[in-house]
């Protein structure tokens, strides 16, 4: 039996976010007899317990609410929980796999002891975390050195993102790093709504929307992700369609530093409709989107770009190589360049429905091609056993 200690995603079973959707479906989707997960899940209730969900054994880890800080002290806690459970259990054959790099300084001391019990620590490294805006430039310059750890005393690196891995490579050749690709995953099932059901025609209603009327955007509201580009060249073009912005804005300091550089609050077409956790009305929301918009700028394959293959026909995509890599020749591409993207909103409303349709049947044929979840399952369960 092997034995896989998944450190870094919040839990299962997962409520929203790409590491914890990646960890239910690797669980949920378990083929191999031969694998036992052992799930670490994060919970600020100080009274913990132990559950199995769908054959993992997860052990919710208490965090005090103490901002940024706590991922980092939730990685380290949940290492030293799996490590007692290693030596308890008496497990001799098994992989700390670790989602992102948050522990790179601390990472070094822990690694002798699970070689001692014939474990190896595999890391996801995730995206650039280092360039997000949001971080304070002491943060950023920890994530780098942070990065920098996990690279070097990885046994094993798994990239989602092919860019991702050619970045580790080039950035930390000294280490000669050990790695492997494997992409996350998505899938290409309708959404069980219709227009008839209830709650689809409350929320259409409640936000002032309809169905094939609107431009849609779902993702963290963060600068990296270009809403300043997309919001400013959408309220450029002549569209009379709606711009249906899905995030949470709540006491988000860029969002009003944002309302003031665009007045984007004066377009009746611009609409922030805040979150959804409801996956099937999420879904449906997306295939009933006449286009997506997608500014991602850092970070790997990312979950809500494959989720719009899956589901939205016409997919206007920033420039990127993440997001080449992953759409090809089943999107649109736009530049940050001045009237580049207003043009092409503007070019995208007078697509015929046959140029729409084929569109969104190449989408749909690169996640079933590279990103269906039982070929993502299956390569890791491959991964984990060949080692």
């Amino acid at each position: 039996m092997k034995h896989i200690f998944i450190v870094g995603s919040k839990g299962i079973p997962a409520q929203y976010g790409g590491y914890e959707t990646f960890v239910d479906n690797l669980v949920s989707k378990q083929v191999s007899k031969d694998i036992k997960y052992h799930v670490a899940c994060m919970t600020f209730d100080k009274n913990t317990k132990d559950y199995s969900y769908q054959g993992a054994e997860c052990h919710q880890i208490h965090v005090p609410d103490i901002g940024g800080p706590k991922a980092i002290l939730y990685d380290l806690k949940a290492l030293k929980w799996a490590l007692n459970t290693i030596k308890r259990a008496h497990l001799t054959n098994g992989i700390i796999y670790i989602l992102a790099c948050r522990i790179g300084p601390f990472i070094h001391s822990y690694i002798p002891e699970f070689h001692q019990y014939g474990f190896q620590v595999w890391v996801n490294p995730d995206g650039h975390e280092w360039l997000r805006a949001k971080w304070s430039k002491p943060v950023r310059k920890y994530w780098k050195i942070s990065e920098s750890g996990m690279v070097k005393n990885a046994d094993l690196l798994i990239c989602d993102s092919k860019n991702i891995e050619k970045y580790i490579h080039q950035e930390y050749d000294k280490y000669n790093p050990k790695t492997t690709f494997i992409a996350y995953g998505a899938d290409i099932t309708k959404s069980p709504l219709t227009y008839e059901d209830k709650k689809v025609q409350d929320w259409y209603k409640a936000k002032e929307v309809m169905p094939n009327g609107y431009y849609l955007i779902v993702g963290r509201f963060v600068p990296e992700n270009n809403y300043e580009t997309m919001i400013r060249e959408f309220m450029a073009s002549k569209t009379k369609k709606d711009l249906v912005i899905i995030t949470n804005v709540e006491k988000n300091a860029f969002y009003n530093s944002l309302k003031e550089k665009t007045h984007f609050d004066q377009d009746k077409r611009i609409k922030f409709v805040g979150t959804v956790y409801d996956k099937d009305l999420l879904k449906f929301i997306r295939e009933n989107a006449y286009g997506y918009l997608h500014g991602h700028s850092v970070g790997g394959t990312n979950p809500s770009l494959l989720e719009a293959l899956g589901s939205t026909k016409l997919n206007l995509l920033y420039n990127v190589g993440f997001n080449r890599e992953v759409g090809e020749s089943a999107a649109l591409y736009w530049s940050k360049t001045p009237g580049f993207l207003s043009e092409l909103i503007e070019e995208a409303d007078n697509l015929t429905s046959s140029q729409i349709e084929n569109l969104g049947k190449k989408a749909k044929q690169r996640v079933i091609d590279g990103y269906s979840w039982e070929k993502i399952v299956d390569k890791y369960e491959n991964t984990f056993l060949k080692d």
